[in-house]
């Protein structure tokens, strides 16, 4: 197996970008596209490029599978233990890259690197750490069929593993994806996102100074052109996509023409309830958290739908926007900046134009921080946290995915009613209710159409929590020993004839 101390930490972002202009990886090497095309990679910070992405397409696809296919057979081969150690391995290493890691994500997403894109690279490195350890649990089973056959079942890889991620927490995503296909013996394929293409890269490539050539191939490219290809290839034996329910849906109707398993995590419209008997300062707090304020609302699981009683709203609302206020939003890369920016120009337009739909609709847009006042920011994709009050579970605003930092406080006064409304929506990823009376709460965690349901707090993904939704929000879990097993093998039932 490869040395794992190849690769030092390069803690310029620019420079590290540069670094992996115009690549792919493949086979366990950098390598441009064999069209040598590339795309722009922006800073939405400042509007300026700062690398140009390899851009993928059929024949790198292609190339990709054919180079996992061939690794996939040794890495199998090998105990699931040997396979979990080298995928700790890699998590260790990473670890090693937190700092530069956080600060390429920065660079390309807008995210701020205190409060965000720092912490994903140390989350990034926990989830290979936690998934290396359950190499053992690979079991099968004894079945009592009969006492004169020894029966048993035992799991095997499925084989090529293609993963579609997004560009909001890119490197994690991508860590709860690949980590649990290949410590069950699969290669994996990645397809990164256009606007984040970069500390993907650089985690694969960091990653292949540990693993076998092939194991573990990223490509860069276009949906259309790059992903496409990907899912619908004859030797790729699972998909594992995040995004939008319309790409979802897209996904599966393909993999569906293959009869391969799909896992699918997809939009949220979470909603979040405060009961009248809530801790208010700490359902502030809380929604602070759920609704990813830091990442600029950029998340699945944000808190977009807050319901409050009408005995708190008015208090809750101005206590919230007092918070927002005192956040300051600015450079990603400043150790002072708590917001960061929206990622792409696309995504800035469809974050305003919610705004202008929901006051049109005769909410108020209680928009809360500070635009930055640094020059060299003028062209950045920043947008204020926008906090509405006055507007329905039944409006535009309230009822589709925005990604934004937008968020709806809903005044309703019947808890049947605020259940009835908070299940009312085509999604289903996580909810939270917030109350001191624990019959409530054990009420609302049965009665909420969630996959993810939590009381008195707002947790992101964790390793270890089974997270994924229902409904709209998806299929399938991840982040567990589950995900391993049950979305990473398949099982066969073996019968030994003593007689």
């Amino acid at each position: 197996m490869p040395a794992s101390n190849a690769l030092s930490p390069i803690l310029d972002p620019q420079a590290l970008a540069q670094q992996l202009s115009g690549k792919l990886l493949l086979d366990g090497a950098l390598t441009p596209a064999l069209s040598g095309k590339t795309f722009e990679v922006m800073n939405p910070a400042t509007g300026k490029t700062v690398a140009r992405a390899a851009l993928g397409e059929k024949a790198d696809v292609d190339a990709a599978v054919a180079s996992a296919a061939k690794a996939q057979v040794g890495w199998a081969k090998m105990t699931a233990r040997q396979r979990g150690k080298a995928v700790q391995e890699c998590g260790r290493v990473l670890n090693e890259h937190v700092e530069e890691l956080g600060r390429l994500v920065a660079l390309e997403t807008g995210k701020a690197l205190r409060t965000e894109s720092r912490v994903e690279a140390s989350i990034l490195a926990d989830v290979f750490v936690f998934y290396g350890g359950l190499g053992s649990e690979l079991k099968g089973e004894s079945v009592p069929f009969n006492n004169d056959m020894l029966t048993v079942t035992m799991r095997e890889p499925i084989g090529v593993v293609g993963a579609i991620i997004p560009w909001n927490v890119p490197m994690m995503l991508m860590a709860l994806k690949i980590a649990p296909a290949l410590v069950a013996g699969n290669a994996v394929v990645v397809k990164s996102a256009e606007e984040a293409p970069l500390a993907v890269l650089r985690t694969c490539q960091i990653m292949n100074q540990v693993l076998p050539p092939g194991v573990f191939n990223i490509l860069s490219g276009m949906g259309p052109e790059c992903g496409g290809p990907l899912v619908a290839h004859p030797k790729v034996g699972k998909v594992t996509f995040t995004g939008s329910v319309e790409t979802g849906k897209i996904v599966y109707r393909t993999a569906a023409e293959k009869l391969i398993p799909v896992t699918l995590e997809l939009g949220g419209k979470s909603p979040m309830i405060v009961m009248g008997d809530a801790d208010l300062d700490r359902a502030v707090a809380g929604a602070i958290v759920g609704m990813r304020f830091t990442r600029q609302g950029q998340s699945c699981t944000a808190a977009s739908r807050i319901f409050v009683h009408e005995t708190l709203h008015d208090e809750f609302v101005s206590k919230l926007k007092a918070k927002v206020d005192a956040m300051v939003m600015g450079d990603p890369l400043d150790e002072k900046t708590d917001i960061g920016t929206i990622i792409s120009q696309q995504q800035f337009d469809k974050v305003k134009s919610y705004i202008k739909v929901g006051t049109e609709s005769g909410g108020k847009a209680n928009a809360c921080s500070a635009m930055p006042s640094d020059a060299k920011f003028k062209d950045g994709l920043f947008v204020q946290p926008v906090i509405f009050t006055g507007l329905t579970n039944d409006s535009k605003v309230a009822r589709e995915e925005i990604f934004g930092p937008v968020t709806c406080v809903i005044k309703f006064r019947d808890y049947e009613e605020v259940i009835a409304a908070a299940n009312d929506s085509d999604y289903g990823l996580a909810a939270t209710i917030w109350t001191k009376d624990l019959k409530t709460a054990l009420d609302a965690t049965r009665r909420l159409q969630a996959g993810f349901v939590q009381v008195n707090q707002n947790l992101v993904v964790q390793p270890g929590l089974s997270y994924g939704g229902v409904k709209q929000s998806g299929l399938g879990k991840e982040a567990t020993l589950e995900a391993m097993l049950e979305h990473f093998t398949q099982k066969k039932t073996i019968i030994l004839n003593m007689t």
